[in-house]
């Protein structure tokens, strides 16, 4: 198994990846991305974000998509992990806590104080890896969204 930076060749396979992570979600029409999106996001003069690729006998085997954020109370910026996947006739096999231990490389490198992610709460098999390796659960903090119309409508109210 190897883990290396994804390049703009790997878009195809980041975006196979996500589609299958989101079916894995129960989410299997909510992944609007193109190919397009990810390679102006990830690989275009200024990034939003980058990817780690994971393979097994020299085949994509999984993924991971990280961008920064910031706290203002640590005074640097950390590593937000957005998505993390691993090909299902693989798991079990540490892709996963390679491509997260990787990421925490990435993170203690950079000085980052943080390595972040959200997990849903019925995903019990993940929650259960990530405790493992040391990870536990906020629970006095909840995720806030706009998106849509309200997005729209909120942002007709600036002055």
């Amino acid at each position: 198994m190897t883990i290396r930076p994804a390049t703009p060749a790997d878009v195809p396979t980041i975006l196979r990846f996500i589609h299958e992570l989101a079916l894995y979600e129960r989410e299997p029409d909510a992944v609007l991305a193109t190919e397009a999106d990810l390679l102006r996001d990830g690989f275009g003069p200024t990034p939003r974000f980058w990817a780690l690729i994971a393979e097994h006998d020299d085949a994509p085997a999984g993924f991971a998509l990280y961008f920064t954020s910031y706290s203002t109370w640590r005074g640097h910026h950390g590593i937000r992990l957005e998505d993390l996947y691993v090909t299902p006739a693989l798991r079990g096999q540490g892709i996963g806590k390679a491509l997260l231990a990787r990421l925490a490389q990435i993170a203690v490198e950079q000085g980052c104080p943080r390595l972040e992610w959200d997990v849903l709460e019925w995903n019990a098999p993940a929650i259960a890896v990530y405790e493992r390796l040391g990870a536990h659960i906020l629970t006095e903090w909840r995720i806030m969204r706009l998106s849509g119309d309200a997005l729209q409508t909120l942002a007709t109210q600036a002055t």
